[in-house]
C-alpha cells in the first residue's frame, strides 16, 4: 500500500493482516524485544495431552510413572471424573513437545489408556490436533503471541521517524499486554492531535453510512453515538464498547498489542471476542495506515457486532476454525478477508457495504459499490481459495444475500474441514466443548430438547 492512495485505510483488523504474515518486526523470527513473545517463542513450545482411563487405585501414578520412564517433564498436571465415562477418570497434562521420548511415550499412553487426545502448537506433531482454547481465560495464554508489536514499525511506516509516536505506541502495548480476561480495559486519554485524526476520517465516513451502509450498520451507528460517545470531537473508550455490544450480543472486545496469527485470532471470535487495537494511526497521514487501528475497529467493525445475526456469522467462523488443519485456517482467513473485512449484501433490492476494511474507508466505500470491481455470488468453496490484493483496492467482492444465508453456507461448507470432533459453545460457561462421544451429544440434545420445548410453549401461548 503506498502512501499515495488517499481515502484508503487499513486492510484488515488486529488479527489476520496478510503482508505482516510473511515477516515480523526486523526479518527476525526468534527475536525477543521488551515483554512481548513472538510467534513460535512460546506457546508453539507445548503440547498437551487428554488421556482417561479406567478408575482404579494409582491410576495418576501409573501414567506419571509412563511420562518419567521416558524423561519427559510434565509442566502442568489436572484430574478429573470422566464426561465421557462414568468409570474412568480423565488426566490432563502439559510438557515440551520437543523432549526424545514424547513419540514413544504416546504410543505407550495409546496402547493402555482409554482414550487419548492430543493437542498441539506443533501441527507437524504426528496425529496431533492443534491446540485451541477450551475456556475464555485461555485466551490470555496467546495473547501476547504477536506478530508485530508496540512502538517497533516498519521503515514505511508514517510514525518511524517519531520518537514521541513510537513512546505513545509503547503505552498502548503495555496496556494491552499485562490485561487479562475478566478485567475492565483501561481508559485512555487520547491527545488533541490523536482526537484530530479520528475527526477527519469519522466526519468524512458519517457523510457516507447512510446510502453505503448496510441497514444493521445504519441501525447500530446512532446507538453507538447515544452510548458510547461516537463523536467528532472524542475517540470512544474500548471499555465502553464493550460492554455495549456485549448487552446487545454476548460479544466483548479485548485490547491486543499487535497483529494475532490468523488461528489465534479466529479462536477468539469463537468465544465472541474480537482482538482489538487502542491506538490510532499517525497524524501526517489520517487517510492511510499500513495497520488496522482504533479507527478501523470502532467504524468498521464494532457496530456490526451489536446485530445477532452477524455476531452469531462471526462465531460460526471462529469456531469453525478451532482443531482445524492449517490449510482450513488459511481458507477460513481468507473467508474472513472478503466477508467480515469486505463483504457486500443485497438489501432492498440495492448492494450495501458490511465488511469493516470498506467501513472504515471512505475511498474504497465508494469504490466498491460503483461498475469498476468484479461483484460475484457467495460460495464459500470459491471464496476460500480466491486470491486478494492487499495494498489497492479489491478487484473482487462477493455478494451475500443476507447474513443468514451467508452463515447457512459457511456452517455447510465447514464440514468438509477434517477434525476428529465438532465443537459446539455453551454460552453459560463461555467454554467449548467437544462433542466427541454419545454422552456429549446426548446433553447436547436434552439442552436443544429445553429450548425447543420453551418455544412450542411460547408459539402456544401466541396462538391463544
Amino acid at each position: 500500500m503506498t502512501n499515495t492512495r488517499q481515502g484508503q485505510q487499513s486492510k484488515m483488523d488486529a488479527g489476520h493482516w496478510p503482508e505482516k504474515r510473511a515477516k515480523l518486526d526486523n526479518g527476525d523470527e526468534g527475536q525477543k524485544t521488551g515483554s512481548y513473545l513472538k510467534e513460535g517463542e512460546d506457546m508453539a513450545g507445548t503440547m498437551e495431552v487428554i488421556f482417561s482411563v479406567n478408575e482404579e487405585v494409582g491410576a495418576l501414578a501409573k501414567a506419571l510413572r509412563l511420562f518419567e520412564s521416558h524423561k519427559i517433564n510434565l509442566t502442568h498436571i489436572e484430574s478429573r471424573p470422566s464426561k465421557r465415562n462414568r468409570d474412568q477418570y480423565e488426566f490432563f497434562v502439559r510438557f515440551d513437545p520437543n523432549a526424545a521420548g514424547v513419540k514413544p511415550a504416546l504410543e505407550a499412553l495409546r496402547s493402555s489408556a482409554a482414550s487419548v487426545q492430543v493437542h498441539s502448537r506443533d501441527t507437524t506433531t504426528e496425529d496431533s490436533v492443534p491446540w485451541f482454547p477450551r475456556k475464555i481465560s485461555d485466551l490470555d495464554r496467546f495473547a501476547n503471541q504477536i506478530l508485530s508489536y508496540g512502538s517497533e514499525l516498519d521503515s514505511d511506516h508514517p510514525g518511524f521517524t517519531d520518537a514521541v509516536y513510537r513512546a505513545r505506541r509503547k503505552e498502548f502495548a503495555d496496556i494491552a499486554f499485562n490485561y487479562k480476561h475478566g478485567q475492565p480495559i483501561p481508559r485512555v486519554e487520547y491527545t488533541e492531535q490523536e482526537i484530530n485524526t479520528w475527526r477527519q476520517i469519522f466526519t468524512e465516513l458519517r457523510k457516507l453510512y447512510p446510502t453505503h451502509a448496510c441497514r444493521e450498520h445504519n441501525y447500530v451507528f446512532p446507538l453507538l453515538m447515544e452510548n458510547c460517545g461516537f463523536r467528532e470531537d472524542n475517540i470512544p473508550q474500548l471499555e465502553d464498547v464493550s460492554n455495549f455490544l456485549k448487552d446487545c450480543t454476548g460479544f466483548t472486545l479485548r485490547p491486543v498489542a499487535g497483529l494475532l496469527s490468523s488461528r489465534d485470532f479466529l479462536a477468539g471470535l469463537a468465544f465472541r471476542v474480537f482482538h482489538s487495537t487502542q491506538y490510532i494511526r499517525h497524524h501526517s497521514k489520517p487517510l492511510y495506515t499500513p495497520e488496522p487501528d482504533v479507527c478501523h475497529e470502532l467504524l468498521g467493525h464494532a457496530p456490526l457486532f451489536a446485530d445477532p445475526s452477524f455476531a452469531q456469522f462471526s462465531q460460526e467462523i471462529g469456531l469453525a476454525s478451532l482443531g482445524a488443519p492449517d490449510d482450513f485456517v488459511m481458507k477460513l482467513a481468507t473467508l474472513y478477508w472478503f466477508t467480515v473485512e469486505f463483504g457486500l449484501c443485497r438489501q432492498d433490492g440495492e448492494v450495501k457495504a458490511y465488511g469493516a476494511g470498506l467501513l472504515s474507508s471512505f475511498g474504497e466505500l465508494q469504490y466498491c459499490l460503483t461498475d469498476k470491481p468484479d461483484i460475484r455470488p457467495f460460495e464459500p468453496e470459491k471464496i476460500s481459495v480466491t486470491k486478494y490484493p492487499i495494498t489497492e483496492y479489491q478487484p473482487i467482492y462477493f455478494v451475500a444475500d443476507s447474513f443468514q444465508d451467508a452463515k447457512e453456507k459457511v456452517r455447510t461448507w465447514s464440514h468438509s474441514i477434517p477434525r476428529p470432533f465438532s465443537v459446539h459453545y455453551n454460552p453459560y460457561t463461555q467454554s467449548v466443548e467437544i462433542l466427541d462421544n454419545k454422552d456429549h451429544i446426548v446433553n447436547l440434545a436434552a439442552n436443544i430438547k429445553g429450548d425447543f420445548d420453551i418455544l412450542v410453549d411460547a408459539l402456544q401461548k401466541v396462538k391463544m
